[in-house]
């Protein structure tokens, strides 16, 4: 779940800032993490998204894009224990995905969403080797997603 900051709102730029409430995404983000989303941004697999919560649409909720269906997205949370997401409430409806998170602010700053090309160079042989490299970049691969 996230809350509004003190950002910008969607609709009158594209960018915005949300604050992080809850545990549904570590390792990735955790409560109090501050991040800047890019409002219409195109969204992909694997992307951290911001939307709102198909059964209670004034909740702004961010979460991992696992995969496009055809009644929308397949939205995950990185803490899978944790089933708050698609598991429980099903693909979300393109409408109600708002953007895509760019970077974390604060604490401690990261960069959440890397150009195709970065990706695919982290994820050659030789850089995968390099512990823990791809995802400080925000390369997130998983072979659940």
């Amino acid at each position: 779940m996230t809350q509004p900051g003190d950002g910008v709102r969607a609709g009158t730029v594209p960018f915005g800032l949300v604050d992080v409430v809850g545990p549904s995404m570590v390792p990735t983000l955790r409560e109090g993490d501050q991040l800047l989303v890019r409002y219409g941004a195109r969204i992909r697999p694997g992307a951290v998204v911001l939307f709102r919560h198909p059964f209670q649409q004034d909740l702004l909720v961010v979460k991992r894009a696992a995969e496009r269906r055809a009644n929308g997205w397949w939205l995950l949370s990185d803490n899978r224990p944790v089933d708050s997401d698609s598991r429980s409430y099903g693909a979300v409806p393109d409408e109600l995905v708002l953007g895509r998170v760019l970077l974390r602010l604060r604490p401690r700053p990261a960069w959440l969403a890397p150009g195709r090309r970065l990706e695919r160079l982290l994820l050659t042989p030789r850089l995968a080797r390099v512990p823990g490299l791809a995802r400080r970049l925000g390369v997130w691969v998983d072979a659940g997603l």
